[in-house]
């Protein structure tokens, strides 16, 4: 139990070496604080990663052609693969029951958009209807392209909420019409996107609008796809993987590419790489607490060699305690408790600090992988529970060397 008497020994013994302990203090605060602040760092890189795949619905695998760089039943190198229609049909049949998301697109970039007096280049792309959850959209206006409008083969457009301020300002889009190189569709919708402006510059149509208006036949530049859910996530990542090279062999097979040819066809698999990320990030976190409890270490070998020398110095003392019957334990206590509350409050400092930095400068350190740098409770809480530790390790073997000495050899100690 601490009394007054023993905070009033604590400081005293702690008055005598105070330079050796405000360095030592510096040493055990530096060590929180560049722990927490590496912490804080590593949960800054994971939401940044998170974020990203926000961007997009998870478990997204997008598909693209290429160009075939082998030789296949005579079929010279250097062909370029064109997706159809048929190969989004034969691909979504085949895999029905894995499906839970799929759409083909067709892709324009760079194209003439206009409303009244203003006008720009944008991107549009002819759509499925659940493209809109493969991109993750929010719809903030109107609806999405449904369908009826691919049936009907409906001229109308769902618009990015940049683009829709570009052209429309603040009129109200619904209903208006646009000219997209020169023919005119109506706005049915507006929507954001996690991805940010780049994305939301864009015009999605129904597919089949677009592939009779601008002469795309039965063409198509991606397929997209996510599969149903699983509770594991190693169930998912080998679920994803099956059905990745599936999809490449039937689409290979179907369009003459070779089986070991990765040109003519490309796969993106984004469950795959979230677990790359993921385990990047996991590395990087546990580099962050190796360097951080190694400068602990550096601070609680310098508590130690404080209190070693306040045991030297106190050596007579001890003697005197022991002669008067004080118990090995309590020479322990007396020495652990001098440990703890110079490393406690060290720790502390440097913990406060570390918190208040993550707090007021965090939020301003903003970059595509990194945000928002955080430590949360249960962080802290770790923290707290190794500055005790440390103090008490700090301590005990000083500690022990005090309870060992005998009284005779103290008292005749110079």
């Amino acid at each position: 139990m601490f009394n007054i008497e023993r905070w009033q020994e604590i400081f005293e013994a702690i008055s005598k070496n105070r330079l050796r302990t405000f360095l030592t203090g510096i040493s055990v605060a530096s060590g929180i604080f560049i722990l927490v602040i590496l912490l804080g760092a590593g949960k800054g890189l994971q939401n940044g990663i998170e974020k990203q795949f926000e961007r997009d619905a998870a478990g997204i695998i997008e598909v693209w052609s290429g160009t075939t760089t082998k030789e296949y039943k005579g079929l010279n190198p250097g062909r370029q693969i064109q997706f159809r229609n048929s190969d989004y049909n034969q691909s979504t049949q085949k895999f029905e029951d894995k499906l839970d998301l799929r759409a083909s697109t067709q892709n324009y970039w760079g194209q003439s958009f206009s409303y009244g007096k203003e006008s720009g280049s944008y991107q549009f792309r002819g759509v499925d209807p659940d493209y809109g959850g493969i991109e993750n959209l929010t719809i903030v206006q109107g609806r999405y392209v449904n369908s009826k409008d691919l049936q009907n083969n409906e001229k109308v457009a769902v618009i990015g909420m940049k683009l829709k301020n570009d052209l429309l300002k603040d009129k109200n889009a619904i209903g208006e019409e646009i000219l997209i190189n020169n023919i005119s569709f109506k706005v049915i919708g507006v929507f954001t996107d996690p991805g940010g402006e780049r994305e939301e510059t864009r015009a999605y149509l129904p597919l089949t609008t677009v592939q009779r208006t601008f002469g795309g036949g039965d063409k198509i530049s991606n397929l997209f796809f996510t599969l149903k859910k699983t509770s594991d996530y190693d169930e998912a990542l080998a679920q994803s993987e099956k059905f990745t090279q599936d999809l490449k062999d039937l689409l290979k097979s179907k369009n003459m590419v070779a089986p070991d040819d990765d040109g003519g066809v490309g796969v993106y698999n984004s469950v795959k790489d979230a677990k790359q990320f993921y385990d990047l990030n996991l590395y990087i976190r546990l580099f962050f607490w190796w360097v951080g409890i190694c400068t602990i270490i550096a601070g609680v070998v310098g508590v130690s060699n404080i209190m070693l020398i306040i045991v030297k110095e106190r050596t007579k003392e001890i003697g005197i305690r022991k002669a008067l019957g004080a118990s090995p334990f309590s020479i322990i206590a007396m020495i652990l408790h001098e440990s703890i509350f110079i490393t406690t409050i060290a720790g502390f400092v440097g913990l406060l600090a570390s918190l208040l930095l993550l707090e007021f400068v965090g939020p301003m350190v903003q970059s595509e992988y990194f945000r928002n740098p955080e430590v949360d409770f249960s962080v802290a809480l770790t923290t707290l529970f190794l500055l005790v530790f440390a103090g008490a390790l700090a301590g005990f073997f000083p500690a022990y060397r005090a309870a060992k000495i005998k009284p005779i050899v103290a008292l005749r100690d110079e």
